[in-house]
């Protein structure tokens, strides 16, 4: 069941809403080229969900030693 319809009148559902408006009203029809991951690593540095190289790395360790689990 989608968020729309367990809880339409949720601040999910209203956010979901929103996308999907401004998604179907875009009119700039330009295709985003993708980030390396230098870039998204600076990102998440800069709105502080990374705390610096060695954070990143020790999160890439672990999605590893995870994945081999």
């Amino acid at each position: 069941m989608t968020v729309l319809e367990y809880a339409p009148d949720s601040k999910q559902a209203e956010e979901y809403t929103t996308l999907a408006k401004k998604i179907e009203n875009n009119k700039n029809l330009v295709i985003p080229t993708p980030i390396t991951m230098d870039e998204l690593e600076d990102l998440l540095v800069e709105f502080g969900l990374l705390g610096g190289d060695e954070e990143y790395e020790k999160a890439i360790a672990e999605d590893k030693a995870a994945a081999t689990v």
